[in-house]
């Protein structure tokens, strides 16, 4: 049986000192922060048997946080996107991050505004999910007026209003997924855009520049009108299957927000067998599994715990009122997957 880990093991593996571990252990004097955390790290590394005591020593002594979390309805992403912020909560060393968070039944704006409203009275700031929409603007206002900073997630909302924007650049987000149609098609032909809503500003960007790049770099495909599938994959389901029988060149299909569950259904039970160049969102069972059977080509995805990381640590800074080091916007770098990669 392994020789279980001594504070000589472990104040080897820190790089300090058995008297400072032992302050550290105890309490006793004042350790200098990073020393702690230096303590904190090897113990865990080695696997000492009272590496959650010095966890707990530690963060008597940091400020605590509460932040809210509001996101979209209880799909797989977004229960996805809740253990994510769990976790880079927990796992922050500068302060204790307590985090709320609850989910919309729907999109309507009303609805959205009284969540909102109801988080925030037990939170010190707030991030959330959803459309841009005048009544959403004024409550941001609202609560910004308040001194309860709000973050746009995703995609953006309240410009100029909110604290800030974190996500990915979705222009960017839509002119990659017409690169990838352009360039695995075997022939031009129509390509089918889907969007949640006009009023995710995230989605409208994605057609921009999903758009634009068919304008400027493959003019001889034809892009059909966008259509709206309320992030549900029934709706998504039946208007592939429509599109594919209605549209014998129909060559590509990008689902820019939620509803790939009902695109990757679609391919399954099209018969006979389309060749169909589909660009879906986020890595999923759903979607991992469509990509290792070549139904879909490619799956963009937000890096959730990177995202989630920087988003605490934003939320704390705007908090602790350090608003210079909270920029407007942070554009995270998304992953690309593909049959070959997962």
């Amino acid at each position: 049986m392994a020789k279980r880990p001594t504070v000589t093991d472990l104040a080897q593996a820190a790089g300090v000192s058995v008297a400072t571990v032992d302050r550290v252990l105890n309490g006793r004097l004042p350790v200098r922060e990073a020393t702690a955390h230096r303590v904190l790290e090897a113990a865990k590394h080695i696997g000492f048997h009272a590496a959650g005591l010095i966890g707990q020593r530690i963060s008597h002594d940091r400020p605590e946080h509460r932040l809210g979390f509001l996101l979209l309805p209880h799909q797989t992403f977004y229960r996805e996107f809740a253990r994510e912020i769990e976790t880079a909560a927990a796992e922050t060393t500068q302060f204790r991050a307590l985090p709320l968070i609850d989910y919309v039944p729907n999109l309507s704006p009303d609805e959205i505004v009284a969540r909102l409203n109801a988080l925030a009275k037990r939170v010190r700031a707030v991030a959330l999910v959803a459309p841009d929409h005048p009544t959403l603007t004024a409550a941001v206002q609202a609560l910004q007026d308040r001194q309860i900073p709000v973050f746009s997630l995703l995609s953006d909302f309240a410009a100029g209003v909110r604290q800030a924007y974190i996500g990915l650049d979705n222009r960017k987000v839509g002119r990659t997924a017409a690169w990838m149609i352009a360039k695995g098609a075997k022939r031009p032909g129509k390509v089918a855009l889907f969007v949640g809503s006009h009023r995710f500003h995230g989605h409208e960007l994605r057609e921009i520049g999903f758009r634009a790049f068919f304008r400027e770099q493959a003019p001889d495909f034809t892009v059909l009108d966008t259509m709206i599938n309320l992030e549900t994959g029934q709706i998504t389901h039946e208007a592939i299957l429509a599109l594919l029988e209605r549209h014998p060149d129909l060559i590509g299909c990008y689902v820019a927000g939620g509803g790939m569950e009902g695109a990757i259904r679609a391919l399954r039970e099209a018969s006979p067998a389309r060749d169909l160049v589909t660009i879906c969102n986020e890595l999923l069972p759903e979607s991992r599994a469509a990509l290792a059977e070549n139904l879909i080509t490619m799956v963009l995805s937000v890096p959730l715990p990177r995202l989630c990381r920087e988003l605490i640590d934003l939320m704390a800074r705007a908090v602790e009122g350090d608003v210079t080091a909270v920029p407007g916007q942070t554009f995270l770098p998304f992953d690309i997957f593909l049959p070959e990669n997962i």
